[in-house]
């Protein structure tokens, strides 16, 4: 019997050191569930693909698609983007076409279709996380859109959502000292491990 195998795809929380590591799964999230399902379950341990690319909104995903999802074929499709389509409508710059949340919702379809015509793939979908550690920051705000967004994909197609952005706020809303980030988005370990496990929960494998 062939491997499982599993492909994550997103943009820097994805990525995060892939490119510097000769597994080419980085020190993120990804790393901490392979690392979890390798020594749970050695002798029928998947194989894992982290996708991730920094700076990627749901355009970037759809133009590099076919060659890293479809061409791959996998059993399991794990999909995280949101932040930058947020993220460029924060920073200013009026040479970048924004990423509106009905764009979202339609490139965002369009892939989950394609996906389910051309794969046999189960398809998770991830919260988008949070940009700056206040729950009211203009960032997270913006968000909300792209979150109800996932979750109007994810019942229309019956698929699993990993609360990730949840997580994250009730995380803030504790009242915690300790940061989740290096920069208000991208994760540190701890960051890392609060969105792997609430990953492996969500599957049923915590």
């Amino acid at each position: 019997m062939s491997k499982k195998r599993i492909v994550f795809i997103g943009d820097s929380i994805t990525e995060w050191g892939r490119f510097e590591d000769s597994e080419n799964l980085g020190n993120n999230y990804v790393r901490l569930i392979h690392d979890h399902l390798l020594v749970t379950n050695p002798n029928h341990f998947p194989e894992i693909i982290n996708q991730g690319i920094g700076g990627n909104r749901i355009t970037d995903l759809a133009a590099r698609w076919q060659e890293d999802v479809l061409d791959l074929q996998p059993n399991l499709l794990s999909i995280s983007i949101g932040i930058n389509d947020v993220w460029r409508q924060l920073d200013n710059d009026a040479s970048i076409e924004q990423v509106l949340p009905d764009q979202f919702e339609k490139i965002y379809l369009e892939l989950i279709q394609k996906t389910r015509e051309h794969t046999e793939a189960k398809i998770i979908l991830m919260e988008p996380t949070i940009i700056e550690e206040h729950i009211d920051s203009l960032g997270n705000e913006k968000l909300k859109a792209y979150v109800n967004v996932v979750h109007k994909i994810a019942n229309l197609f019956d698929l699993p959502v990993v609360p990730t952005h949840q997580a994250f706020l009730e995380y803030l809303q504790s009242n915690a000292t300790y940061p989740l980030t290096i920069d208000g988005v991208h994760m540190n370990n701890a960051g890392n491990y609060l969105m792997a496990q609430t990953w492996l929960k969500t599957i049923g494998l915590l």
